[in-house]
């Protein structure tokens, strides 16, 4: 065949395509999550869907809002803002007001995704970014029920008796004062305290599992995080059991979540496998770090956002050389720039 009759189509990249899609992938995504906050409703109530609507309605309202407002091309059917707002109420007490949760979607749009170009330029988790900022209300991210316990569907919730989670117990060293609370199998299914959607370990390990067969997520990141935070309260386990600290350590506060739903996010976790390790080790690390000598009794959320900060330093230094050029002729080139 005569080249001349080839018809040649050059495109810009990428040029590899996939069927995937953004809405595909949440929608994935949401579907691993529906397990546990089944069993959230099942734990506290319907209130735990209500609060989890809300906020998910709230975030995709404020994001098609903002996008009016500024003149942008609609993106909440993209549903990563639905997937926000889904993730912000897992980490929530069931017990949080509804103009809080919805105040908290507004910052975890506006300022953390919109400000910075919207989907895939945010530089930290718009829900992690946004459970931070409701510290700013420290009384009401700290009103847990116990178990079983169903939070009233409408009107206040201040009246709801505070009740102690795993992590309070793990924070004040008193191994044996959660044993006679929560005893493993119950801390794996998910019969515990907490916020609204962490608690069953058992489920969002399901969840995360399904995420990595459809191939959302790699399992480089929940591994290495899991398994650093498995390592270290294994090796120091401050005077208990090494086995049985490390067991509660993880299946109590939000690591499950955090490993498979939080770190893994695309535009906040590092490109290249072995940054992703890298990336995994560090939440890990600083995740033992507060629980070990915070003041605060959970550490998932801080080491995930510090985590992200350090990205591009991460892929700075982890990304791979051109194929076919050595690595000295590489280190020549960047010197000679």
């Amino acid at each position: 065949m005569d080249y001349k009759e080839l018809k040649l189509i050059a495109s810009t990249s990428p040029h590899i395509r996939s069927k995937n899609s953004a809405r595909t992938l949440m929608v994935d995504v949401i579907i691993a999550l529906l397990p546990a906050l089944a069993f959230s409703v099942y734990n506290f109530g319907m209130r735990a869907l209500t609060l989890t609507l809300v906020s998910m309605a709230g975030c995709v309202v404020i994001e098609a809002a903002y996008r009016v407002l500024t003149g942008r091309h609609q993106t909440a059917s993209d549903l990563s803002a639905a997937v926000t707002g889904m993730l912000l109420a897992f980490v929530c007490p069931v017990t949080l007001p509804y103009w809080t949760i919805l105040l908290a979607d507004a910052f975890a749009i506006i300022i953390v995704k919109q400000l910075y170009g919207g989907i895939g330029k945010n530089f930290m988790n718009p829900a992690l970014g946004a459970r931070a900022f409701l510290f700013s209300w420290a009384g009401l991210m700290s009103n847990w029920v116990a178990p079983g316990t169903k939070a009233a569907l409408w009107g206040s919730t201040a009246d709801a008796a505070t009740y102690a989670t795993p992590m309070s117990f793990l924070h004040a060293n008193d191994l044996e004062g959660l044993k006679r609370v929560y005893d493993l199998p119950a801390m794996f299914i998910g019969r515990t305290g907490g916020s609204l959607g962490e608690v069953s370990a058992m489920l969002l390990l399901f969840g995360g599992v399904f995420l990595i067969l459809r191939r959302v997520i790699a399992w480089y990141i929940p591994a290495s995080y899991i398994g650093t935070v498995a390592v270290l309260t294994f090796l120091f386990p401050r005077g208990n059991d090494p086995r049985e600290w490390m067991l509660y350590n993880l299946l109590g506060g939000g690591l499950m979540l955090g490993a498979f739903f939080m770190a893994t996010d695309f535009v906040t976790s590092p490109v290249t496998r072995r940054g992703q390790a890298i990336f995994g080790v560090g939440c890990g690390l600083l995740t033992v770090f507060i629980r070990y000598f915070g003041s605060y009794n959970e550490g998932v959320c801080y080491s995930i956002l510090i985590m992200n900060l350090c990205v591009w330093l991460i892929d700075k230094y982890v990304k791979p050389h051109h194929f076919g050029v050595p690595r000295t002729a590489k280190k020549k080139e960047e010197a000679g720039k």
